[in-house]
């Protein structure tokens, strides 16, 4: 297990590396765009999630345009979603000021939310906004935290609103873990008070660490509230089909459908 987490370890901060170079050289011949943006986060994704050990599986078929919705286990999430789909991330505002991570979500496009402020989430707000006509897809944790999994939180409806006015499709997707050991996913979740280093650092010695993203068919909603109402049943749904008991399959190759 220590051969295996300290392998997983250097390979992945020389792959987060090898992807901040790359961005570094491509932005030297201009701005990039959000298309470029997101297309670059989801190759650095795949990247990472490879260097850590982590499989991939999606099932169901990735948005490309409008709002996303999921349930939120794990900083894990973020790499996972991404590599699933060219994307950009509404973030807590804390993210942007961690060594490294804060540095690769700007370079995504990440949208940062201070969510202790109205005029925050209304200026985020406007953002998401401005954004919903691109071919990128706006991804959202309308939960506000991170949990164990053992259920799904209520669903915030704020920034379900510039999808809703703007008639732009909404998709409810789920997140979801599971190991060859049968480790419960709620250890392998990152929540509460957890530090960050210690679950990463236990994480990188595990065998056949597999994610699962499930994405249910996009639709328009009349108001926000109704949008946070059902893309939440929705999410439970997924989760008790396909995560009520780890029932992820891993010990078949990762596909992506």
């Amino acid at each position: 297990m220590m051969l295996r987490r300290c392998r997983h370890a250097v390979a992945l901060a020389f792959s987060i590396l090898g992807c901040i170079l790359r961005a570094g050289l491509r932005r030297l011949r201009g701005p990039l765009t959000p298309v470029q943006r997101a297309l670059w986060l989801q190759g650095a994704a795949r990247s990472v999630l490879a260097a850590a050990g982590v499989e991939l599986r999606v099932n169901g078929v990735p948005p490309t345009r409008g709002l996303v919705v999921s349930n939120h286990l794990s900083y894990l999430d973020i790499g996972v979603l991404a590599a699933a789909m060219p994307c950009a991330f509404v973030s807590k505002v804390e993210i942007s000021r961690w060594p490294v991570f804060g540095l690769t979500a700007r370079l995504g496009g990440t949208i940062f939310i201070d969510r202790g402020s109205r005029a925050s989430a209304e200026s985020v707000a406007l953002e998401i906004a401005g954004r919903l006509h691109r071919a990128v897809p706006i991804l959202l944790f309308p939960e506000g935290t991170s949990t164990d999994g053992t259920r799904v939180q209520r669903f915030h409806s704020t920034l379900f609103e510039p999808a809703v006015a703007a008639a732009a499709p909404i998709t409810a997707a789920a997140v979801g873990y599971a190991t060859k050991s049968g480790i419960p996913e709620p250890d392998l979740c990152w929540f509460g008070d957890q530090a960050f280093l210690p679950n990463l650092w236990r994480l990188l010695g595990i065998e056949r660490l597999c994610a699962q993203v499930e994405f249910d068919e996009s639709r328009t909603y009349p108001d926000r509230r109704t949008a946070a109402r059902e893309t939440h049943t929705k999410v439970e749904a997924m989760r008790a089909i396909y995560f009520g008991v780890n029932h992820i399959e891993t010990s078949e190759a990762v596909t992506s459908s």
